[in-house]
């Protein structure tokens, strides 16, 4: 595991010394915890970007959207 420094404002560090302390618990735990719970949260959004096609078509559908345009996903079955 490698070693990473994360500037926080003093206020927000003595806060979160507050809670690790009233939890018994270290800052280095709650800061995991709160990582894995904001990549877990963007879960699929990374999923999504890891696929080029489908960033692809998002962006057409983007571009298609600021024209006032529709951008078809799939091709519509007749019937339904």
């Amino acid at each position: 595991m490698s070693t990473t420094t994360v500037r926080i404002p003093e206020e927000k560090r003595d806060l979160l010394k507050i809670v690790a302390s009233m939890e018994k618990r270290d800052l280095k735990g709650i800061l995991s915890e709160l990582i894995d719970e904001y990549l877990e949260r963007h879960k699929e959004t990374l999923e999504i970007l890891s696929r080029p096609d489908w960033a692809d078509k998002i962006n057409k559908g983007l571009e298609a959207s600021k024209k006032g345009e529709t951008v078809r996903w799939r091709k519509k079955k007749s019937g339904r």
